[in-house]
């Protein structure tokens, strides 16, 4: 029992340096993953040990040091996703504020056959902006129902996991589908007017995630491109999508540098969206980014409804008189530096693949 102890401790530790390495291996980036998960695994190794086999030797001060550490890097990446930690986003203090609207982020799953549940969901919490991600043409033929109350679409079903659309209450200007990346991984850039005539930008992105064969260089590579548009527009944006990341990693904090944007979900928890089949192993891979333009009103994870992704609701309103309010990071020369390298990898790996 003490040597399964000190192994299954070993790998957890193993699991917590690994993704100290700057790189793209699949096998490694997946360990951004599990992090909540990890440290409550060298938690349960470190109480074992100390109140079964510790003893006053050097061997076993420095087994338990190790764990020790391995809890505390594990915890640092975690802990601004946790109620303790200083808010990033400010809450906007007029909960009915003229400018506010709400934007639905979804990945329906392309085989869940529960459609009606979804457009009753819908229907329900009625958000001015859905993005869907993941139809196909048959949930593209399901969703057509709500064109009753979203006169305004842009429509990219796929049958290979990717497809993409989003049904707006507010008119959308210079739409366009793009394939930044990937021939067959879709992203949306659209202009979206408010009310008062005002204007801002909304990417939708879904990029590949790590997989037993497939590295992260081009879903790092598609994040940093739309950080580095939304930096140079200097326009008020949003981005929203599956990112299939999580928003401790260090790619996603990279793009928050890059983009100049606000993560809502610091200081506040972490809105776990995927796996609803599997509720130990939960990670926050469905994002809503945005501008120091916007405050938040609300956010919430939405009930299941048959998809393994919770839908998220954000409330926003646009705000850009009190943008000062709301600090953002920047990167230094050296993260850009790191950004362009991280792009052009992605870029020559997808030239580089085979047909």
């Amino acid at each position: 029992m003490e040597t399964f102890t000190e192994g299954f401790g070993l790998l957890m530790v193993a699991f917590t340096l690994l993704p100290i390495i700057r790189t793209t291996n699949r096998w490694i980036r997946m360990l951004d993953f599990p992090r909540m998960q990890i440290a409550l695994f060298l938690i349960l190794s470190l109480l074992i040990y100390l109140l079964r086999w510790f003893e006053p030797e050097p061997w076993p001060i420095v087994w338990s040091g190790l764990l020790g550490i391995a809890l505390l890097i594990q915890g640092r990446r975690i802990f601004p996703f946790t109620p303790f930690a200083r808010i990033e986003a400010v809450r906007s203090k007029s909960a009915e504020h003229p400018h506010a609207f709400k934007l639905m982020v979804s990945n329906v799953r392309m085989e869940n056959e529960h459609k009606k549940p979804f457009i009753e969901l819908v229907r329900k919490v009625q958000p001015d902006l859905l993005l869907v991600n993941e139809p196909d043409q048959q949930w593209a033929e399901a969703l057509k129902v709500l064109k009753k109350d979203y006169p305004y679409a842009i429509e990219k079903p796929l049958s290979n996991t990717y497809g993409m659309m989003l049904f707006s209450r507010l008119p959308l200007y210079q739409s366009q589908v793009m394939y930044r990346i990937e021939e067959g991984i879709p992203s949306i850039h659209t202009e979206v007017e408010l009310p008062s005539g005002k204007r801002f930008d909304l990417y939708g992105v879904h990029p590949q995630p790590p997989t037993l064969h497939n590295d992260t260089e081009k879903r790092e590579a598609e994040l940093l491109i739309v950080g580095k548009e939304v930096k140079k527009s200097g326009r008020p944006s949003i981005v929203a999508g599956d990112l299939n990341d999580v928003g401790w990693s260090y790619t996603t904090n990279l793009f928050k540098k890059i983009s100049g944007m606000l993560d809502p979900r610091v200081g506040r928890g972490f809105f776990n969206t995927y796996s609803v089949f599997v509720p130990f192993f939960r990670y926050p891979l469905d994002h809503i980014f945005y501008s120091p333009q916007f405050q938040l009103v609300a956010m919430k994870r939405l009930p299941a409804f048959g998809s393994d992704h919770f839908p998220i609701l954000i409330s926003l309103c646009f705000a850009p008189e009190k943008q000062h309010k709301q600090e953002v990071e920047h990167a230094d020369q050296e993260e850009k530096q790191e950004a362009n390298e991280l792009i052009r990898e992605g870029l020559e790996s997808e030239s580089t693949a085979p047909n």
